[in-house]
């Protein structure tokens, strides 16, 4: 973990995989609480997610910003960084999801910005460039990078191909392509190279691979 971890720094920017429980990288996450860093963005679906993962990373004021599609906490009472967030203590940005999964996509593909017409008009675009196109307006949208990206996928062969099973997949090719440095935490690793039909992301994107059990 110490290895797969190396490097992770203060200030840094995280994208996250992960939809619903499928492909949330809960080793790599739980493991960021005791590196004692601050100051992180992190851009993930469901922010609650790293909530179930790890308390500490809210409750101990580690996370400056947050980009997500998804913004509430389970149960009734507000959780930890839906309070901070009112109380200006967080940076806040919510994406529409294609959206979000388009400014990852963007970011890998060395793309800077694109129109779109989803929000166009309303109070997710304000402060946005907005234009038609064809008579429909559409809003500005800027590119998705990150210094690091951690992902969950099912099987790994020694050149860092991977293998997702089912929507484990979810945001995990995409954030590979837009990260600095992809980290993934795999169930198998296998010593043989995966058969071509089998791999859903290619070895070049991924730096490093850690072999951990899933966590609920």
């Amino acid at each position: 973990m110490a290895a797969a971890l190396d490097g992770m720094r203060s200030g840094a920017s995280l994208m996250i995989g992960g939809f619903g429980n499928a492909g949330i990288p809960a080793n790599l996450v739980r493991a960021l609480a005791p590196m004692e860093l601050t100051g992180l963005t992190l851009i993930i679906n469901a922010i609650r997610r790293i909530d179930e993962c790890d308390k500490a990373l809210f409750d101990e004021g580690r996370i400056d910003r947050v980009i997500t599609t998804a913004f509430r906490g389970p149960g009734r009472a507000p959780a930890n960084f839906e309070v901070q967030w009112r109380r200006g203590q967080l940076g806040l940005e919510i994406v529409p999801q294609g959206t979000f999964a388009e400014r990852i996509r963007a970011g890998g593909a060395g793309i800077p910005a694109f129109y779109t017409p989803t929000a166009a008009g309303t109070d997710l675009a304000e402060g946005r460039e907005q234009r038609e196109f064809g008579g429909r307006l559409c809003v500005l949208e800027t590119a998705l990078r990150a210094d690091f990206a951690l992902l969950r996928a099912q099987k790994a062969d020694r050149f860092g191909n991977l293998n997702f099973r089912g929507t484990q997949a979810n945001f995990g090719t995409a954030m590979a392509t837009a990260a600095d440095l992809t980290i993934v935490e795999v169930e198998e690793i296998s010593a043989k190279p995966l058969p071509p039909e089998q791999i859903h992301l290619p070895g070049i994107y991924v730096d490093r691979v850690l072999q951990a059990p899933r966590l609920d």
